[in-house]
């Protein structure tokens, strides 16, 4: 037994450890972003440079947002005869139907639109911008995924920028058209707020590599040739293309008042739909790039920040064990002096729940310079929760990254919900439910059991922490196992707080 309690201690303050140096790198962000906050990135170019623009549009099933996504695109300020846009349809359904004729409509007001289908899925996402790629007439394309509103000056704002002839792209920062539709999507709005306030801005204005999004952004076509042009060895072909065109000695602009508000998503299979996606693209970054930026000529603070990012869901893994040790830990340590509990614990929660708080808290008061900030700091436990609750999921992700060579992409269905938490929904798109809702349910079970020794034994200050896991365990597994209309119901049910919410994040 001796034995045992040696070996689940080292392990548990091992990865307590390793989890902590995280943590201090969420409050080196902190010190960067607030070191570098007044380097506002100018642009080369004035309203002369006016470039072809080509707007992409790849989109798979996508009914219920095509149509909306169009009527602003059509609006963006740039002049017509300079402006393509193309809408590259992968689907399979009547969202066919609904894309060629908005199409049409336009082309008959005189848009230069292309309407694309593919009927072979080759490369996914990328491989659809890639063969839209080859009769594209812009020299920069500009990027939205069929959730995103882009707003009328994007590309005044961004364009510009390409006129220095080493920027490859333009990263627009994201808002949340539907934050205040439910405790899911706050949480996921205060996630995305973090990442896109401090990670972006910090790693772009202290002259690291930061990750092109996706979405929201543009892109030199130039610069996607010289760096290898779009490939699908990874699903997050996003992150790819960004650092081998950084390699290569391209620069990336991250522009955080350029603001594009989207829908976040509204069911919990669909988040961690997500979720899983983007963790295991990474991980299979890692594989593929890992290497080559270590033995590039590149700067020590530029790997490491390459590190940290891609790295960073692999401490999911270490939770996944942490989740099952945690236990026979604190029952192991029943009894130990107050005053040491400090000393050895004291550390540990400065390094990750106060950096967490910190970190996510302060991402809110930077989007706004009212006190609205304040009523969302409730949301910051919710935060801690759902991490936790993720980590079986975003475990299994990166374990596949690594050692599978499955490259499916698996899109995120939106509902088409407005700034006032309406739904135009036309089409039910579903997310299957997977089997690791079980084992969630499972450890979620396995905590109360926790919370209730906990008392029994009188760790009075474990319970909190217990029931933190508890709560995110429970929370995901029982909203995974839930219908997905109930669920979409229920979240209806109560009015939204600030239906202005994706007005307020730009302010």
């Amino acid at each position: 037994m001796e034995f045992v309690k040696t070996v689940v201690l080292v392990t548990y303050f091992t990865l307590l450890s390793i989890l902590s140096v995280y943590g201090a790198h969420r409050l080196w962000m902190l010190l960067l972003y607030f070191r570098h906050k007044k380097d506002v990135p100018q642009p080369q170019g004035d309203e002369s440079y006016l470039p072809v623009v080509t707007v992409q549009l790849a989109v798979f099933n996508e009914m219920n947002v095509i149509e909306r996504l169009m009527d602003h695109v059509v609006k963006m300020d740039w002049p017509k005869e300079k402006l393509e846009i193309q809408v590259l349809d992968d689907s399979t359904d009547d969202t066919v139907k609904v894309a060629s004729a908005v199409c049409d409509r336009y082309k008959a007001l005189g848009f230069d639109i292309h309407y694309l289908h593919r009927t072979d899925r080759t490369g996914f996402k990328a491989g659809a911008l890639s063969e839209g790629l080859k009769v594209a007439k812009g020299e920069l394309v500009a990027m939205f995924d069929a959730d995103f509103l882009p707003t009328e000056d994007f590309l005044r704002k961004a364009v510009p920028h390409f006129a220095n002839e080493k920027v490859a792209f333009v990263q627009g920062c994201w808002a949340h058209l539907n934050r205040e539709f439910s405790l899911l999507t706050q949480v996921q709005a205060i996630l995305l707020d973090g990442h896109f306030v401090f990670e972006h801005t910090a790693r772009h204005r202290s002259k690291a590599f930061f990750n092109f999004s996706g979405t929201a952004g543009m892109w030199r076509v130039s610069a996607i040739a010289d760096a290898g042009g779009w490939e699908h060895d990874t699903i997050t072909e996003d992150a790819d293309l960004s650092y081998r065109a950084q390699l290569k000695g391209w620069k990336g602009v991250y522009l955080k008042d350029l603001v594009v508000p989207a829908e976040l998503p509204v069911e919990v299979n669909a988040f961690k739909s997500q979720q899983h996606r983007w963790a295991k693209g990474n991980a299979q970054v890692i594989r593929k790039l890992m290497k080559t930026i270590w033995k590039s000529n590149e700067s020590l603070h530029t790997k490491l920040e390459c590190w940290f990012h891609l790295t960073a869901n692999c401490n999911y893994m270490l939770m996944v064990v942490l989740s099952i040790i945690m236990v026979p830990a604190m029952i192991f340590r029943a009894g130990t002096p107050v005053h040491i509990l400090l000393l050895t614990d004291g550390p540990f929660f400065l390094l990750n729940a106060v950096s967490v708080g910190l970190y996510f808290g302060l991402s809110q008061k930077e989007l706004t310079d009212n006190t609205g900030w304040l009523r969302r700091l409730k949301y910051i436990p919710g935060l801690m929760g759902l991490g936790i609750g993720l980590a079986l999921n975003q475990a299994k992700a990166v374990l596949e990254g690594f050692f599978t060579d499955d490259k499916e992409f698996k899109r995120t269905p939106k509902y088409g919900v407005d700034a006032n938490g309406k739904s135009v929904t036309k089409r039910a798109y579903k997310v299957p439910k997977s089997l690791m809702t079980f084992l969630e349910l499972g450890f979620a079970i396995y905590y109360f059991g926790a919370v209730l020794v906990a008392i029994y034994i009188r760790k009075w200050a474990s319970v909190p922490f217990l029931w933190l896991f508890f709560s995110g365990f429970s929370y995901m597994s029982i909203l995974s196992l839930a219908d997905v209309k109930l669920f979409r119901r229920l979240a209806m049910e109560e009015p939204a707080d600030d239906a202005q919410s994706a007005a307020n994040f730009v302010q």
